[in-house]
Protein backbone atom coordinates (compact mmCIF):
# COMPACT_ATOMS: atom_id res chain seq x y z
CA UNK A 1 0.00 0.00 0.00
CA UNK A 2 2.25 2.57 0.71
CA UNK A 3 4.40 1.95 -3.03
CA UNK A 4 1.08 3.22 -4.31
CA UNK A 5 0.21 5.86 -2.44
CA UNK A 6 1.59 9.35 -3.44
CA UNK A 7 2.75 11.77 -0.39
CA UNK A 8 2.77 9.04 2.10
CA UNK A 9 5.68 9.31 5.05
CA UNK A 10 5.18 6.56 6.83
CA UNK A 11 2.19 3.98 7.29
CA UNK A 12 1.88 1.73 10.48
CA UNK A 13 -1.04 -1.28 11.77
CA UNK A 14 -2.83 -1.28 15.11
CA UNK A 15 -4.52 -3.88 17.04
CA UNK A 16 -6.28 -3.86 19.53
CA UNK A 17 -4.97 -6.60 22.27
CA UNK A 18 -7.30 -6.41 25.29
CA UNK A 19 -6.86 -5.04 28.95
CA UNK A 20 -4.21 -7.82 30.28
CA UNK A 21 -3.12 -8.10 33.81
CA UNK A 22 0.27 -6.31 34.70
CA UNK A 23 2.72 -6.92 37.56
CA UNK A 24 6.00 -6.14 38.34
CA UNK A 25 7.64 -7.62 40.98
CA UNK A 26 4.96 -7.04 44.10
CA UNK A 27 3.48 -4.35 42.26
CA UNK A 28 0.31 -4.78 39.91
CA UNK A 29 -1.49 -2.29 37.70
CA UNK A 30 -4.67 -1.38 39.23
CA UNK A 31 -7.21 -0.97 36.87
CA UNK A 32 -5.50 -3.05 34.43
CA UNK A 33 -3.69 -1.29 31.55
CA UNK A 34 -4.88 -1.28 27.73
CA UNK A 35 -2.14 -2.95 25.72
CA UNK A 36 -1.66 -2.17 21.77
CA UNK A 37 0.06 -4.15 18.88
CA UNK A 38 2.02 -1.97 16.58
CA UNK A 39 3.85 -2.12 13.53
CA UNK A 40 7.44 -0.42 13.30
CA UNK A 41 6.36 3.45 12.36
CA UNK A 42 3.79 3.59 14.88
CA UNK A 43 5.85 6.30 16.43
CA UNK A 44 6.00 8.67 13.05
CA UNK A 45 2.18 8.30 12.58
CA UNK A 46 0.81 8.96 16.51
CA UNK A 47 3.36 12.08 16.43
CA UNK A 48 4.42 10.84 19.64
CA UNK A 49 8.08 11.35 20.86
CA UNK A 50 9.88 8.80 23.89
CA UNK A 51 10.42 9.98 27.11
CA UNK A 52 13.11 7.59 27.65
CA UNK A 53 14.47 4.01 26.03
CA UNK A 54 14.10 3.40 22.66
CA UNK A 55 11.07 2.53 20.23
CA UNK A 56 11.41 -1.21 18.39
CA UNK A 57 13.32 -1.80 15.66
CA UNK A 58 13.49 -4.63 12.98
CA UNK A 59 15.18 -6.58 14.89
CA UNK A 60 12.63 -6.90 17.42
CA UNK A 61 10.12 -7.67 14.99
CA UNK A 62 12.16 -10.53 12.95
CA UNK A 63 12.99 -12.21 16.29
CA UNK A 64 9.68 -11.89 17.81
CA UNK A 65 11.56 -10.37 21.18
CA UNK A 66 9.17 -9.91 23.85
CA UNK A 67 9.45 -6.34 24.61
CA UNK A 68 7.30 -3.59 25.21
CA UNK A 69 6.80 0.19 25.60
CA UNK A 70 4.68 1.82 28.47
CA UNK A 71 3.20 5.05 28.70
CA UNK A 72 4.03 7.45 31.61
CA UNK A 73 1.01 7.01 33.45
CA UNK A 74 1.82 2.65 33.64
CA UNK A 75 5.38 3.18 34.57
CA UNK A 76 4.42 5.63 37.30
CA UNK A 77 1.89 2.69 38.45
CA UNK A 78 4.58 -0.17 38.46
CA UNK A 79 7.85 1.96 39.28
CA UNK A 80 6.85 4.95 41.48
CA UNK A 81 10.06 6.75 40.64
CA UNK A 82 12.32 4.07 39.70
CA UNK A 83 13.39 3.68 35.80
CA UNK A 84 11.71 1.48 34.49
CA UNK A 85 13.96 0.67 31.42
CA UNK A 86 15.38 -3.10 31.30
CA UNK A 87 13.08 -4.09 33.70
CA UNK A 88 11.06 -7.08 33.55
CA UNK A 89 7.23 -7.39 33.63
CA UNK A 90 4.59 -10.00 33.60
CA UNK A 91 1.80 -9.27 31.13
CA UNK A 92 -0.92 -12.35 31.61
CA UNK A 93 1.81 -14.17 33.18
CA UNK A 94 4.08 -13.24 30.28
CA UNK A 95 7.39 -11.91 30.55
CA UNK A 96 8.20 -8.41 28.93
CA UNK A 97 11.11 -6.00 29.17
CA UNK A 98 10.59 -2.89 29.22
CA UNK A 99 12.44 -0.97 26.45
CA UNK A 100 11.20 2.78 26.04
CA UNK A 101 8.28 5.15 27.87
CA UNK A 102 6.14 7.13 26.32
CA UNK A 103 4.25 10.21 27.01
CA UNK A 104 0.24 9.36 28.48
CA UNK A 105 -2.24 11.04 25.66
CA UNK A 106 -5.85 11.57 26.93
CA UNK A 107 -8.16 9.27 25.53
CA UNK A 108 -11.39 10.49 24.65
CA UNK A 109 -13.33 7.59 25.61
CA UNK A 110 -11.86 7.41 29.61
CA UNK A 111 -11.93 10.35 31.69
CA UNK A 112 -8.92 8.81 33.62
CA UNK A 113 -6.00 7.03 31.94
CA UNK A 114 -5.64 3.76 33.15
CA UNK A 115 -2.04 2.82 31.13
CA UNK A 116 -0.58 1.62 28.08
CA UNK A 117 1.25 -1.42 26.81
CA UNK A 118 2.70 -1.45 23.07
CA UNK A 119 4.43 -4.91 21.90
CA UNK A 120 5.25 -5.32 18.28
CA UNK A 121 2.31 -6.82 16.02
CA UNK A 122 4.61 -10.03 14.94
CA UNK A 123 4.62 -10.94 18.64
CA UNK A 124 1.35 -10.26 19.36
CA UNK A 125 0.32 -12.04 15.84
CA UNK A 126 2.59 -15.39 17.29
CA UNK A 127 1.02 -15.47 20.39
CA UNK A 128 -2.61 -15.33 18.90
CA UNK A 129 -2.59 -16.27 15.45
CA UNK A 130 -4.81 -13.24 14.78
CA UNK A 131 -4.10 -11.67 11.55
CA UNK A 132 -6.69 -9.32 10.61
CA UNK A 133 -5.56 -5.24 11.21
CA UNK A 134 -8.00 -3.22 13.11
CA UNK A 135 -6.57 0.23 12.46
CA UNK A 136 -4.43 1.46 9.61
CA UNK A 137 -2.37 5.14 10.48
CA UNK A 138 -0.90 7.37 7.69
CA UNK A 139 1.24 10.29 7.95
CA UNK A 140 1.34 12.73 4.71
CA UNK A 141 4.46 14.64 3.94
CA UNK A 142 2.15 17.76 3.45
CA UNK A 143 -0.75 18.52 5.45
CA UNK A 144 -2.83 19.69 1.89
CA UNK A 145 -2.22 15.83 0.99
CA UNK A 146 -4.23 14.63 3.23
CA UNK A 147 -7.70 14.96 1.69
CA UNK A 148 -5.90 13.41 -1.43
CA UNK A 149 -4.63 10.87 0.67
CA UNK A 150 -7.61 9.64 2.35
CA UNK A 151 -9.34 9.59 -1.25
CA UNK A 152 -6.95 7.35 -2.18
CA UNK A 153 -6.69 5.06 0.46
CA UNK A 154 -10.56 4.23 0.65
CA UNK A 155 -10.36 3.53 -3.12
CA UNK A 156 -6.86 0.91 -3.14
CA UNK A 157 -9.35 -0.47 0.20
CA UNK A 158 -12.45 -0.79 -2.03
CA UNK A 159 -10.48 -2.50 -5.13
CA UNK A 160 -8.91 -4.63 -2.51
CA UNK A 161 -11.62 -5.95 -0.75
CA UNK A 162 -14.79 -4.92 -2.84
CA UNK A 163 -18.27 -4.97 -0.70
CA UNK A 164 -16.73 -4.07 2.67
CA UNK A 165 -17.02 -0.83 4.33
CA UNK A 166 -14.22 1.10 5.79
CA UNK A 167 -14.31 4.20 8.25
CA UNK A 168 -12.04 6.76 7.85
CA UNK A 169 -10.87 9.47 9.87
CA UNK A 170 -8.80 12.54 10.14
CA UNK A 171 -7.64 15.21 12.57
CA UNK A 172 -7.37 18.40 10.39
CA UNK A 173 -9.11 20.41 12.33
CA UNK A 174 -6.72 19.65 15.62
CA UNK A 175 -3.87 20.02 13.48
CA UNK A 176 -5.11 23.59 12.62
CA UNK A 177 -6.57 24.63 15.63
CA UNK A 178 -2.92 23.35 17.58
CA UNK A 179 -0.93 25.42 14.89
CA UNK A 180 -3.46 28.67 15.32
CA UNK A 181 -2.85 28.06 18.78
CA UNK A 182 1.01 27.81 18.53
CA UNK A 183 1.19 31.09 16.00
CA UNK A 184 -0.81 33.54 18.78
CA UNK A 185 1.73 32.32 21.13
CA UNK A 186 4.82 32.92 18.72
CA UNK A 187 3.42 35.94 18.16
CA UNK A 188 3.39 37.35 22.05
CA UNK A 189 6.43 36.04 22.39
CA UNK A 190 8.17 37.84 19.68
CA UNK A 191 6.68 40.87 20.21
CA UNK A 192 8.04 40.74 23.98
CA UNK A 193 11.84 39.44 22.57
CA UNK A 194 10.83 42.79 20.27
CA UNK A 195 10.20 45.07 23.36
CA UNK A 196 13.50 43.44 25.49
CA UNK A 197 15.63 43.98 23.22
CA UNK A 198 14.36 47.59 22.19
CA UNK A 199 14.70 48.49 25.95
CA UNK A 200 18.32 46.74 26.37
CA UNK A 201 19.25 49.14 23.13
CA UNK A 202 18.09 52.00 25.01
CA UNK A 203 19.83 50.44 28.07
CA UNK A 204 22.99 50.46 26.12
CA UNK A 205 23.12 53.38 23.78
CA UNK A 206 22.13 55.84 27.20
CA UNK A 207 25.45 53.57 29.27
CA UNK A 208 27.84 54.66 26.01
CA UNK A 209 26.42 57.93 26.31
CA UNK A 210 27.32 58.50 29.86
CA UNK A 211 30.76 57.27 29.05
CA UNK A 212 31.58 59.58 26.26
CA UNK A 213 30.45 62.35 28.69
CA UNK A 214 32.86 61.21 31.95
CA UNK A 215 35.29 60.05 29.14
CA UNK A 216 36.24 63.62 27.37
CA UNK A 217 39.00 63.94 28.82
CA UNK A 218 40.17 60.81 28.04
CA UNK A 219 39.33 60.29 24.09
CA UNK A 220 40.90 64.46 23.93
CA UNK A 221 44.24 63.02 25.16
CA UNK A 222 44.06 60.09 23.12
CA UNK A 223 43.42 61.88 19.92
CA UNK A 224 45.96 64.25 21.35
CA UNK A 225 48.83 61.76 21.20
CA UNK A 226 47.86 59.98 17.89
CA UNK A 227 45.01 58.20 18.28
CA UNK A 228 42.57 57.95 15.19
CA UNK A 229 39.02 58.22 15.00
CA UNK A 230 38.84 54.71 14.28
CA UNK A 231 40.03 53.71 16.95
CA UNK A 232 38.13 55.60 19.32
CA UNK A 233 34.80 54.32 17.42
CA UNK A 234 36.34 50.58 17.73
CA UNK A 235 36.80 51.03 21.21
CA UNK A 236 33.37 52.11 22.24
CA UNK A 237 31.77 49.67 19.86
CA UNK A 238 33.80 46.89 21.75
CA UNK A 239 32.51 48.30 24.81
CA UNK A 240 28.87 48.01 23.80
CA UNK A 241 29.08 44.77 22.39
CA UNK A 242 30.75 43.14 25.57
CA UNK A 243 27.81 44.86 26.90
CA UNK A 244 24.92 43.30 25.01
CA UNK A 245 27.03 39.95 24.84
CA UNK A 246 27.43 39.45 28.75
CA UNK A 247 23.43 40.46 29.06
CA UNK A 248 22.71 37.76 26.23
CA UNK A 249 24.88 34.78 28.03
CA UNK A 250 22.91 36.15 31.31
CA UNK A 251 19.67 35.79 29.78
CA UNK A 252 19.94 32.21 27.98
CA UNK A 253 21.21 30.83 31.54
CA UNK A 254 18.66 32.21 33.20
CA UNK A 255 15.81 30.88 30.43
CA UNK A 256 17.59 27.58 30.04
CA UNK A 257 17.73 27.02 33.92
CA UNK A 258 13.94 28.02 34.19
CA UNK A 259 13.08 26.03 31.21
CA UNK A 260 14.83 22.80 32.98
CA UNK A 261 13.31 23.44 36.57
CA UNK A 262 9.21 23.76 34.93
CA UNK A 263 10.22 20.39 32.15
CA UNK A 264 11.19 18.10 35.84
CA UNK A 265 8.86 19.89 37.72
CA UNK A 266 5.69 18.77 35.30
CA UNK A 267 7.96 16.18 33.49
CA UNK A 268 7.68 17.92 30.05
CA UNK A 269 10.18 17.40 27.02
CA UNK A 270 12.63 20.01 26.91
CA UNK A 271 15.76 19.92 24.74
CA UNK A 272 18.41 22.47 24.55
CA UNK A 273 18.30 23.98 20.86
CA UNK A 274 22.44 25.70 20.07
CA UNK A 275 20.95 27.24 16.98
CA UNK A 276 18.25 28.79 19.03
CA UNK A 277 20.67 30.11 21.25
CA UNK A 278 22.96 31.37 18.92
CA UNK A 279 20.70 32.97 16.65
CA UNK A 280 19.42 35.02 20.37
CA UNK A 281 23.11 35.74 21.24
CA UNK A 282 23.36 37.30 17.73
CA UNK A 283 20.59 39.46 17.89
CA UNK A 284 21.41 40.57 21.37
CA UNK A 285 24.96 41.68 19.84
CA UNK A 286 23.25 43.62 16.80
CA UNK A 287 21.57 45.60 18.74
CA UNK A 288 24.40 46.40 21.26
CA UNK A 289 25.95 47.44 18.14
CA UNK A 290 23.52 49.19 16.47
CA UNK A 291 22.60 51.47 19.94
CA UNK A 292 25.95 52.36 20.34
CA UNK A 293 27.55 52.77 17.42
CA UNK A 294 25.67 56.30 17.42
CA UNK A 295 27.88 57.74 20.96
CA UNK A 296 30.97 55.92 19.17
CA UNK A 297 30.89 58.17 16.41
CA UNK A 298 30.39 60.75 18.24
CA UNK A 299 33.38 60.03 20.82
CA UNK A 300 35.36 59.78 17.55
CA UNK A 301 34.70 63.09 15.94
CA UNK A 302 35.51 64.74 19.32
CA UNK A 303 38.48 68.01 18.35
CA UNK A 304 41.25 67.08 20.88
CA UNK A 305 41.73 70.92 21.50
CA UNK A 306 37.86 71.51 22.00
CA UNK A 307 37.69 67.83 24.24
CA UNK A 308 40.31 69.24 26.81
CA UNK A 309 39.03 73.00 26.91
CA UNK A 310 35.64 71.70 27.36
CA UNK A 311 37.15 69.70 30.13
CA UNK A 312 39.03 72.71 31.56
CA UNK A 313 36.06 74.95 31.13
CA UNK A 314 33.83 72.09 33.20
CA UNK A 315 36.46 72.20 35.97
CA UNK A 316 36.64 75.86 36.22
CA UNK A 317 33.19 76.17 36.06
CA UNK A 318 32.37 73.37 39.32
CA UNK A 319 35.38 75.31 41.25
CA UNK A 320 33.29 78.75 40.86
CA UNK A 321 30.84 79.63 43.84
CA UNK A 322 28.55 81.62 44.24
CA UNK A 323 27.72 82.78 48.02
CA UNK A 324 24.20 84.58 48.47
CA UNK A 325 24.51 86.08 51.36
CA UNK A 326 21.53 88.85 52.89
CA UNK A 327 23.43 91.48 55.12
CA UNK A 328 21.48 94.17 56.31
CA UNK A 329 22.98 97.86 56.42
CA UNK A 330 21.37 100.43 58.18
CA UNK A 331 21.10 103.34 56.10
CA UNK A 332 19.70 106.63 58.03
CA UNK A 333 16.61 107.94 56.00
CA UNK A 334 14.58 108.83 59.07
CA UNK A 335 12.82 106.01 59.49
CA UNK A 336 13.79 103.95 57.02
CA UNK A 337 16.07 101.44 56.36
CA UNK A 338 17.53 99.60 53.16
CA UNK A 339 17.98 95.73 52.92
CA UNK A 340 21.07 95.27 50.57
CA UNK A 341 21.60 91.72 49.39
CA UNK A 342 25.31 91.49 48.99
CA UNK A 343 26.98 88.78 46.40
CA UNK A 344 30.27 87.62 46.75
CA UNK A 345 32.17 86.14 44.07
CA UNK A 346 35.46 84.13 44.09
CA UNK A 347 38.06 86.19 42.58
CA UNK A 348 41.12 84.47 42.84
CA UNK A 349 41.83 84.03 47.31
CA UNK A 350 39.82 86.72 48.23
CA UNK A 351 36.10 87.71 47.97
CA UNK A 352 35.00 90.78 46.50
CA UNK A 353 31.74 92.23 47.16
CA UNK A 354 29.66 93.77 44.55
CA UNK A 355 25.87 95.78 44.80
CA UNK A 356 23.89 95.28 41.83
CA UNK A 357 21.75 98.75 42.15
CA UNK A 358 18.88 97.09 41.19
CA UNK A 359 18.85 95.13 43.86
CA UNK A 360 17.98 97.46 46.92
CA UNK A 361 14.60 97.58 48.49
CA UNK A 362 13.29 99.73 50.88
CA UNK A 363 11.71 98.82 53.77
CA UNK A 364 9.17 101.38 55.64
Amino acid sequence: MQGRLSGLQAISTVNWAGEPQTVFQTQQANPNPTMMAVSQDFLLTSGQRLLAGRFFNPVDFENFRPVVVIDEFLADKLFQKANPISERIYVDSRPYVVVGVLPTKASEEKEKPTGLLFIPMSVYTSLTGYRRIHYIRMRPYRMKDLDILKTQTEELLQQRFPGKKFGTYTNVEDILEQQKTLEMVSQALLAVGIIALLVGGVGIANISIASVMERTKEIGLRRAIGARQQDILLQFILEAVLLSLLGGISAIGAVHGLTVVVAETFKLPYKFEVTTAALSLGSAILVGVGAGFLPALRASQLDPVNALRSQYTRNQYTAKTVVMRYTYRSILLGTRHCRVPTVFHNRGNFLSPVFPLSSFKLIY
